[in-house]
């Protein structure tokens, strides 16, 4: 049996997508031909026109939906207002470090509702339209800091470590169905935010670009390669697809042999 990527009339909605991975991954889906559903918590000219930009490149319907990840009430209008969810990436996510005795509680409040409550919440409603579909897709994204830690990052640990356990949660409950959940867990990933931290990295550390990649940003990554929003954008594509029918409620490491280690 050959397998083919064609997700047409199939909608996607992917949270924190107005930028570096949720945006590559709603890129790649739109290209495999699944309508889009931006979101991000902001709401201005620049959002409308990355939706505007992806269906203008791949003819499918593209658009972007404001909603705080932070607010659970606002989680479950996004995906009541996208009206249909056949796809559920949940990507949105923040960071903060800081030692445990020194980690404002304001910041672990926030880490936990962005990077792991909102996921509960967007796949509590987006669940039974997929049942209604006969379909559907939850991808979660984790981290390579969802199967190992870190020291300073308690919150996005917790959480990520969370997104995984609420993954094989999700695929046990639709086991028997159609539906498939599983985590991609990204080591580190060239997006525009981490770009743009390696001038100044540079200039701590009096180091080249190729030292600070290599000896700063990716001493845990055995590659010594970034790994790409593309990438993650195909590995999404891939667990929607026919030959993904039997992965669910597992983890995909994205992470260059991270935790290989």
């Amino acid at each position: 049996m050959a397998f083919t990527i064609d997700l047409s009339g199939k909608t996607a909605v992917i949270t924190g997508s107005n930028s570096g991975i949720g945006l590559g991954i709603a890129r790649t889906l739109a290209q495999a031909g699944a309508n889009i559903v931006l979101n991000s918590f902001t709401d201005n000219d620049e959002d409308h026109a990355l939706a505007k930009e992806i269906a203008d490149a791949t003819g499918v319907t593209a658009r972007y939906i404001k909603a705080d990840m932070s607010k659970g009430d606002e989680c479950r209008k996004l995906i009541e207002q996208a009206g249909v969810c056949d796809i559920l990436v949940n990507n949105a996510g923040i960071q903060h470090v800081a030692a445990i005795p020194d980690f404002p509680v304001e910041k672990w409040d926030a880490i936990i509702a962005i990077n792991l409550s909102s996921a509960f919440h967007t796949t509590a409603v987006a669940l039974p339209m997929m049942r209604r579909a006969g379909w559907g897709r939850v991808i979660n994204i984790s981290s390579a800091h969802g199967l190992t830690a870190s020291p300073f990052k308690s919150a996005y640990i917790a959480a990520k470590h969370g997104i995984v356990g609420l993954t094989k949660t999700t695929a046990l409950e639709t086991a028997q169905e159609p539906i498939t959940a599983n985590a991609i867990c990204p080591g580190y990933v060239l997006t525009p935010i981490v770009e743009k931290q390696i001038p100044d990295t540079m200039k701590e550390y009096n180091m080249t670009r190729e030292e600070v990649i290599e000896n700063v940003m990716l001493t845990r990554q055995p590659s010594k390669e970034f790994a790409t929003v593309e990438q993650l954008g195909g590995t999404a594509t891939f667990l929607c697809s026919a030959a993904a029918d039997q992965i669910t409620g597992t983890t995909v490491s994205v992470d260059g042999g991270w935790t290989a280690l």
